[in-house]
């Protein structure tokens, strides 16, 4: 994080901060308790990484994992630990795990309405074939309100230039395995709340609808973070409005039926909210996912943590590095940062010519498989 110029660097000297200044007016907080976040966006150019002091489910967890980095800059932290230290550090300034005026409040939350009452309005009269879904759960990671609280994916491009941005599309490979109709389990890593959470539902619903997979297992975050990664919480909320709505009722009955039918499963453990990578996740749940014919994993950050948040030679071969991996999996990556794998010598060549920030700007993808 470091190195001026680089994404992360901007992340921490300028996104970060503006994402805490944002939180007080959209709540209505204490002045106690803005100018706890005030004093953080303070500390992130001038303080120094300190153990966490609010009482958590996964405070002690914290203490371990800040252990070898307590008293250094922020500046020095790996970039994504930095940033899941960042929306922890967020929550225990609104006390959102304290029995007091923030308890349980996400600070996030008025984003996420707009974002999810827009989306109600932006997949009407989205196809709904499988290319159709598969192409919109990928786009649907634009809606990233870390980034871009502004954005809004429906129409962004046609499926003809969907096809032409995606620099890895294993589409065909994926389709023709779950086609197959013999799948037990899918997982499901999900990312942003609001449209992406939406074109995800629609996909799991036909997955599920189709007997393409037996059951679908969606992992969720257990609390707020990143601005709009999809909670518990907020998987309810979608699946509220989507009934409240004439047009997608008929998808949101069958996805609560699905649940409490136990084919579709909500799972929030505590791994999805850890500054961990892949690599790094506790035995229970590489053993759970082992049990899982395949996993989806939806979005950057999560990209990010599968190849261990390394600056891989670009032309790598994503298998080279996913053998710890515990079954095949997919990836649905928008590309909002400066790592990636599996792309040829011809793309690294005419790429930058096209577009200068193509790894960041959020306007290039992947449906990039491993399967073994």
């Amino acid at each position: 994080m470091s190195e001026p110029g680089s994404f992360a660097h901007h992340t921490l000297t300028h996104r970060w901060p503006t994402i805490a200044h944002r939180v007080i007016p959209e709540n209505n907080f204490s002045s106690e308790i803005g100018a706890r976040l005030i004093a953080l966006t303070e500390d992130l150019s001038r303080g120094r990484v300190r153990p966490l002091q609010d009482q958590a489910p996964d405070t002690a967890a914290w203490r371990s994992y800040l252990q070898p980095w307590l008293g250094k800059p922020w500046l020095e932290l790996p970039w994504f630990f930095a940033e899941v230290y960042f929306y922890r550090r967020l929550l225990e300034a609104t006390r959102y795990f304290e029995p007091e005026e923030g308890q349980g409040i996400d600070p996030f939350r008025s984003q996420k309405q707009a974002a999810l009452h827009t989306a109600l309005v932006d997949i009407q009269g989205m196809g709904d074939s499988w290319n159709d879904l598969i192409y919109s759960s990928l786009w649907g990671n634009r809606a990233d309100l870390s980034l871009r609280p502004e954005t809004t994916v429906p129409a962004f491009l046609g499926q003809t230039m969907h096809q032409n941005r995606i620099l890895v599309d294993d589409t065909p490979a994926l389709q023709a395995i779950l086609l197959d109709r013999s799948h037990a389990r899918l997982d499901w890593i999900a990312d942003n709340a609001g449209f992406e959470l939406i074109c995800d539902l629609l996909l799991i619903d036909l997955l599920l609808r189709d007997a393409i997979a037996q059951t679908v297992h969606l992992h969720l975050k257990s609390h707020p973070t990143f601005v709009s990664d999809a909670t518990i919480g907020d998987l309810h909320h979608t699946l509220t409005a989507l009934a409240a709505d004439v047009a997608t009722r008929s998808v949101a009955e069958r996805l609560q039926g699905f649940l409490e039918q136990g084919q579709l499963r909500l799972v929030a453990d505590p791994f999805w909210t850890a500054p961990l990578v892949f690599w790094e996740m506790p035995a229970n749940l590489h053993q759970d996912l082992s049990q899982s014919n395949l996993v989806v994993i939806k979005g950057d950050a999560n990209y990010r943590r599968l190849l261990g948040d390394r600056h891989w030679p670009f032309t790598t071969p994503l298998a080279d590095i996913l053998a710890y991996f515990p079954t095949s999996l997919v990836a649905l990556r928008i590309l909002k940062s400066e790592i990636v794998v599996g792309l040829d010598s011809e793309q690294l060549r005419t790429l930058p010519q096209k577009d200068q920030s193509w790894l960041v700007n959020g306007k290039w993808g992947l449906i990039q498989g491993y399967f073994c």
